[in-house]
């Protein structure tokens, strides 16, 4: 899985093993092991390796495209996969989503839609802080 990763995470950034070996201080052909998976590289070039390719240490090791079909996405960024609406209207908040973004039964959240570029969901809590925020710089500036 590791060695997987670390081929898939080189060339979606068009890097060769040479430039790898040189962005964190190790031979290419210890870089190419690890993509062979001869070897497997220690958690200091593990950290290395996730901060160039900006990614999670965890995604890094543990990643499986397998499961979703999808390279490891960036930083911060999630894929929880697909849910179906319901007929009136109900989704089901994938459990991993809900535990990232502590979301809990009885919440109220804020949904907002651009035609053009989806729908997203924030909690009602954060979205009133932001607007007060908002009111906040625009009084000061009056």
């Amino acid at each position: 899985m590791l060695n997987e990763n670390l081929l898939t995470l080189r060339k979606l950034h068009k890097l060769s093993q040479e430039e790898v070996a040189e962005h964190i201080g190790v031979s290419r052909q210890a870089v190419a092991k690890w993509e062979n998976g001869e070897t497997t590289p220690d958690i200091i070039n593990c950290k290395a390796l996730a901060e160039l390719y900006d990614v999670s240490l965890d995604d890094l090791v543990n990643f499986s495209s397998e499961n979703s079909g999808f390279p490891i996405p960036p930083k911060g960024k999630h894929l929880f996969g697909v849910v179906t609406v319901g007929e009136k209207g109900q989704i089901v908040i994938p459990k991993k989503a809900r535990d990232i973004f502590e979301i809990k039964a009885g919440d109220n959240l804020f949904i907002m839609g651009d035609e053009e570029q989806g729908i997203a969901i924030i909690k009602a809590s954060e979205m009133l802080n932001l607007i007060h925020e908002i009111k906040n710089i625009i009084n000061k500036n009056l």
